[in-house]
């Protein structure tokens, strides 16, 4: 009998003890859009990979939770007096997961790495602004040519090539993290591998498990670790914003970064205050393959344009989640003005489509002899709903429209690839708040990201000479002329600019919305 009630006792206290150490377990479940193409954080060049590589690696600088830079592996920085060389000076205690020190020689490493042309970095001309960047990348120079110096092992030197306003800003994008020298150099492409993955981030990578979750647990060398309040990280490719949704709605999912927009006046009914929309900045837009015998024709991409009812989108397919867009530039943007909108901006969407079915008449096309197109798009009941109200929109001017679906990772490698299509649906997220970060994508040697094939010479010219020009007033007039070509051009078509549309779980705290919709989750907690 006593044997039994100590065994009892026992067994109560056990399960107790398991009870209290599975509550003490802070797990955090992340909604994130899709799975990522890549973790390796010199191939990568979506939003998606963003969030997961910003919680297991820390650059020079990071993010707040205000979506600011602030110090990450560099605790502080100088600049020389003509704007070209950073100094930047390493906290004494950033480690790697596996307890190596961070130092300056580990981003030295990593800078001629993402720029080797052998790495195939898609986003590498990110860091161009960096001296012999793009010789390097291009094949022209060594890497050991390229602007980056340790002077010791907590002082690193940038050297770029001209003054560029922006440069710190630039390494908070996923392409100025770190990677761990000796794990690249013994397991080379696998060193992304959980089995092998060594971080200097918040988190470490423990599992990815493709269509279903990545596991990220808690560093413990992390130098900020005792204020890390989340102890693992689930995030979910959520590409059925439907599912995802009701996964949020049942307590599956403590966020997720966007919603199915045809049930926007549901959730704002339902949810309240646990649907967050911000400003964002980013533009969304089809892109145009300038390649293709009609679309070549710059009366065709006009009229296509023209006839699109913006507001009807923004409004009505995206319930007011989006602002309609006439310039690939969005407004209120650092170091610029007013951007270069399409000169039908303010005309009547009557004389819109009246002045679009000339222009395609002209260019040999209209109901007597259809044009036929094919619109690609990647899983989201959004970009699907846009592109069937695309297609009813030119139906009247005699353009039939297929639709061609694939997954987000299929959708971005074809079109990075170059793939052949008609229309593409694509999005631009700024990467720092300037012109240059959205003006860029179509420069003609831009491999990564000029989905268009899109050439001009002129255009070119003027964006070299802006990355020459020290003067922000001079440069933005350049960058600005060159935006006026590309809405004549439009190898992409402008529909809206962004805006972050956030379920947050009341349960997680420190999520705060900001203008590049950054959310470390070394900020957050979760209370019960």
């Amino acid at each position: 009998m006593f044997k039994s009630a100590r065994m009892t006792i026992l067994a109560s206290a056990l399960l107790a003890a398991t009870s209290m150490s599975a509550m003490a377990e802070v797990v955090y479940h992340r909604g994130n859009s899709a799975d990522p193409e890549t973790l390796d954080q010199h191939k990568t060049s979506t939003v998606y990979e963003a969030h997961i590589l910003r919680d297991l690696y820390e650059g020079l600088v990071t993010y707040s939770a205000a979506g600011e830079i602030i110090p990450g592996v560099a605790e502080s920085w100088s600049v020389s007096a003509d704007g070209k060389t950073y100094t930047f000076k390493l906290r004494q205690d950033a480690k790697w997961s596996n307890g190596d020190p961070v130092v300056a020689g580990d981003f030295v490493f990593s800078l001629r790495r993402i720029m080797t042309p052998d790495t195939g970095a898609k986003y590498a001309n990110i860091l161009y602004p960096i001296l012999n960047a793009e010789e390097v990348n291009k094949g022209t120079a060594k890497p050991e040519e390229l602007g980056v110096k340790a002077l010791d092992d907590h002082t690193l030197e940038i050297t770029l090539k001209a003054a560029t306003p922006y440069f710190v800003d630039l390494l908070g994008h996923q392409t100025g993290l770190p990677v761990h020298p000796a794990t690249v150099q013994k397991h080379g492409t696998d060193f992304v591998k959980p089995e092998n993955i060594v971080t200097n981030g918040a988190y470490v990578l423990k599992e990815f498990v493709p269509n279903a979750h990545i596991k990220a647990v808690k560093n413990p060398n992390f130098h900020d670790a005792e204020n890390v309040k989340i102890d693992t990280v689930f995030f979910y490719p959520t590409e059925d914003r439907g599912a995802a949704l009701r996964r949020f709605q049942a307590g599956e999912l403590h966020s997720n970064d966007d919603v199915p927009t045809e049930q926007v006046e549901f959730i704002r009914k339902e949810l309240g205050d646990q649907f967050k929309v911000a400003p964002y900045l980013g533009t969304y837009y089809f892109a145009v393959n300038m390649k293709d015998e009609a679309l070549g024709k710059k009366e065709v991409r006009q009229a296509l344009s023209m006839a699109i009812d913006r507001e009807f989108l923004a409004e009505e397919i995206w319930g007011g989640t989006m602002v309609a867009g006439y310039s690939l530039v969005p407004p209120g943007i650092n170091n610029y003005g007013e951007p270069a909108y399409a000169s039908y901006k303010d005309m009547s969407q009557l004389d819109r489509e009246q002045k679009a079915a000339e222009l395609l008449k002209a260019a040999g096309y209209g109901p007597d002899k259809p044009l036929k197109l094919e619109i690609r798009y990647n899983t989201s009941e959004n970009h699907k709903n846009t592109s069937v109200a695309l297609a009813d929109m030119w139906k009247p001017l005699g353009v039939e429209v297929t639709l061609l679906n694939t997954d987000t990772k299929t959708h971005y490698a074809h079109l990075r690839d170059k793939g052949d299509f008609d229309l593409a649906r694509a999005g631009w997220i700024g990467d720092y708040s300037d012109p240059q970060n959205f003006l860029f994508l179509v420069e003609s040697d831009n491999d990564g990201f000029n989905y268009a094939n899109y050439e001009n010479p002129a255009y070119d010219k003027l964006m070299d000479e802006a990355a020459a020009t020290t003067d922000l007033e001079k440069r933005a007039a350049l960058l600005k002329q060159a935006e006026t070509i590309f809405m004549d051009d439009l190898p992409f078509i402008p529909l809206m600019y962004y805006a972050s549309k956030n379920l947050v779980s009341p349960k997680l705290k420190g999520f705060e919305t900001n203008l590049q919709d950054v959310h470390p989750t070394r900020f957050m907690s979760i209370s019960e």
